[in-house]
């Protein structure tokens, strides 16, 4: 083995380093502070668990990013967890177990087996909030307010928040009496979009003209406001599908009168999670970023399998891809070089030291370098004193 191959990292495995690892750290303190204001606890779920458990309800998707070991204990297979919110859901349902609802936030890291694109990090970090117990349009409103205030807070003024309903495909799909395997080969054309494929795969499942008709104008309805007029035109004669775009009309109102400059779009073939979501889903981005930095939605089935059907929805926020977009969280801390002194005892250096840190100084207390002080800790006139040191920096 070369010397190169043993500092190597995987693709998509990194390191990270000071500056970041601080900024992380603060964005993470800052989100789960605000998430207790709102009310939500804080869980750690563990890193590995039963395959069972890990994967219920989530989809093929899940499966194939989650890393599967086997436990020399019990002989099972385990996974090391791809997403957090199906441990949530499990803490919830068994080992909270309330009558009532429960909000809870949660921190951490993932493992993914497979990148989501060649450029993006096998090693996410998330930070997340899940709201269950109840499945009414306020709670979804509380979740998509909590996701906005999650990137105002960190300094995000302009915000752009997609939503969509991966309950209208359902309903589709629903009356088109269509097999699970054509269901996923459907899904998988509107989610990208590809017409021309589209209505072949509709001809040949020989679907009915009209529900064959709606799926393939389902990829066309993204847009402003004007897609929520236009959907209600196109989908009259279903009401179940006419509630939910009144539901997102609804939401679209709350978060108007909550929040300035956030600009709402539409995506009807949105349907990410589609194999455990049941209803609203959204995500947020900022800048020119083509990549979503939270996302979420509705759940209300994944709790059956652990005993308890309970409604859920929920979000969580892509810690790696905000550094750079982050507003300065709090003030850059002055570094002070506290030398010795034969003039004083250790004693009171320590002493001094303790108390400087205690007012919010960096204190180091020996180093060859003076070019990333603020001050030196020197002995003086019988006490111990800050003397500036000139031509510094922090970088």
């Amino acid at each position: 083995m070369s010397i190169v191959d043993r500092w190597l990292l995987p693709d998509g495995i990194e390191d990270i380093l000071p500056a970041q690892a601080e900024e992380l750290e603060l964005i993470r303190r800052r989100l789960l502070d605000l998430y207790a204001s709102w009310g939500y606890e804080y869980v750690i779920p563990p890193m590995v668990e039963f395959l069972e458990s890990l994967l219920t309800g989530t989809g093929h998707d899940l499966d194939l990013k989650t890393f599967k070991v086997t436990d020399l204990v019990s002989g099972r297979t385990m996974g090391i967890r791809a997403d957090m919110t199906p441990q949530v859901a499990r803490i919830d349902a068994h080992s909270l177990n309330r009558t009532g609802p429960a909000r809870l936030c949660y921190a951490g890291t993932v493992l993914h087996s497979q990148a989501d694109n060649m450029l993006a990090s096998r090693t996410p970090i998330k930070v997340g909030a899940e709201l269950f117990g109840n499945s009414d349009r306020e709670s979804d409103l509380e979740i998509v307010s909590l996701m906005i205030e999650s990137l105002k807070v960190l300094g995000m003024d302009a915000v752009k928040v997609e939503l969509g309903d991966v309950s209208i495909f359902r309903q589709l799909v629903e009356t088109a009496d269509l097999e699970e395997r054509a269901t996923e080969e459907m899904f998988s054309l509107i989610q990208r979009k590809s017409f021309a494929e589209l209505s072949r795969v509709v001809d040949e499942l020989g679907i009915d003209p009209h529900i064959g008709d709606l799926l393939q104008l389902l990829p066309s309805l993204c847009g402003d406001d004007s897609v929520l007029g236009r959907s209600k035109e196109i989908f009259a004669a279903y009401p179940l599908i006419l509630s939910r775009l009144e539901n997102l009309e609804w939401i679209t109102r709350g978060v108007c009168e909550r929040f300035t400059n956030v600009e709402i779009y539409y995506d009807l073939s949105e349907l990410r999670g589609y194999n455990y979501h049941t209803g609203i889903v959204f995500a947020a981005y900022v800048g020119q970023s083509g990549y979503a930095v939270a996302k979420g939605g509705r759940y209300d089935h994944i709790g059956e399998v652990f005993g308890r059907r309970r409604g859920a929805t929920g979000f969580d926020v892509h810690l790696k891809r905000l550094p750079g977009k982050v507003r300065c969280l709090v003030d850059k801390k002055q570094i002070v070089l506290a030398t010795e002194s034969i003039k004083a005892t250790a004693e009171s250096r320590w002493q001094k030291i303790q108390a400087l840190r205690e007012e919010g100084f960096v204190v180091i207390e020996s180093d060859e370098s003076r070019a990333k002080f603020d001050f030196e800790l020197i002995y003086e006139a019988g006490d111990w004193q800050l003397q500036p040191l000139s031509n510094t920096g922090n970088g």
